[in-house]
């Protein structure tokens, strides 16, 4: 297949596109202008093309996208205020859509996230579990990622009689070397200090390997087509057996000061109830004082990866115990090696 693969240079995009090189797909990357390619480890391996545009801006985007049988979408911004976090992650999923139709590309697998979820319900996570009703009390990052799903709907919706096809991708927390320590285990303060809220609630957490492998089995599959699917590992830890395991390998792992989710909430609705009733909602609080966003990072939950295994033929690779070693060892997880050259016959 000749796969596009949005936001290739971020920790997610990287292994995608390594796991898609590995499978014999050619791939077109999309990174920033600005992005050093030499520091992807795949950036010269002859299946690829780097393809610099800026999504947030329409230039290119048809272009790039054109002659692909599927596009794999995992652009988005994470950090920084709103209006980055919308331009970066909804304008940017806009102007793709509006190019794959232009291109009359109409396959997509588009990757959302956990964070689309309203944690009120329920005690299990699962792809029926409702959307969030109360998005502006969530963080940007869910506010931004429901629009981005919205906006997919619509592409879905509209083009049907065309043929599109999607598949939508909700990972749970990915995590993988540089990237261990996560907003599941507490709350920063300082660069070196945390909060540490709770202990016995199961983390939902995706080995960024094993992710990776689901997505380009969502991009293979027929299956998969018109389908959401959560991806989690299996035998899912607590937060206290997690970072038990993490302390086992790194040394340099943050100071924590331990608090009781209880006595969070009470905090949060205290300042909450302040914030919207004489602040009249102007403060902009941090998320461990609004309480949905506690719910969505700390009530303890069950998550189901049936839908996966059954839709993807799919079983996470690695365990915890082999994703923490692999993460914090010296091997070369990215680099693939150039296809042999294929033999030419003989001549008579």
């Amino acid at each position: 297949m000749k796969l596009l693969i949005t936001g290739a240079s971020g920790f997610l995009g990287q292994y995608v596109v390594a796991e898609a090189l590995r499978r014999g797909h050619q791939v077109r990357a999309v990174v920033r202008p600005t992005s050093n390619e030499k520091r992807l480890a795949w950036h010269n391996h002859p299946e690829v093309k780097l393809v610099r545009i800026d999504l947030r801006r329409k230039d290119g985007i048809v272009d790039a996208v054109r002659g692909v049988d599927a596009v794999i979408h995992l652009a988005a911004v994470k950090d920084g205020e709103f209006y980055s976090r919308f331009a970066g992650t909804v304008i940017a999923t806009e102007n793709l859509l509006e190019a794959m139709v232009a291109a009359r590309v109409l396959r997509l697998i588009d990757i959302s996230s956990f964070s689309v979820y309203d944690y009120s319900f329920g005690r299990t996570i699962a792809e029926d579990t409702p959307l969030e009703r109360y998005p502006l009390q969530r963080d940007e990052y869910a506010q931004v990622k429901l629009l981005q799903e919205e906006l997919v709907r619509e592409f879905e919706q509209d083009y049907k009689t065309q043929g599109v096809q999607v598949t939508y991708i909700r990972p749970g927390m990915i995590y993988g070397r540089d990237n261990l320590w996560n907003t599941i285990l507490g709350a920063k303060l300082t660069d070196n200090l945390w909060l540490k809220v709770g202990g016995h609630a199961q983390m939902p957490l995706t080995y960024v390997e094993n992710c990776a492998d689901a997505i380009l089995s969502a991009a293979e599959r027929d299956e998969a087509i018109a389908q959401t699917i959560n991806i989690v590992d299996d035998n899912l830890p607590t937060q206290n057996v997690y970072a038990q395991k993490l302390a086992k390998h790194l040394d340099n792992l943050p100071r924590t000061i331990p608090v009781s989710l209880s006595i969070l909430y009470l905090f949060a609705w205290i300042f909450w109830i302040y914030n919207k009733l004489a602040l009249k909602g102007q403060a902009r609080l941090p998320g461990i004082f609004i309480p949905r966003v506690l719910d969505a990072r700390f009530k303890p939950f069950r998550y189901s990866n049936t839908r996966a295994k059954k839709v993807l033929n799919w079983t996470p690779q690695y365990s915890l115990d082999t994703a923490l070693e692999r993460s914090c060892s010296n091997v070369e997880l990215l680099e693939v090696p150039a296809p042999a050259p294929a033999l030419q016959p003989l001549g008579g």
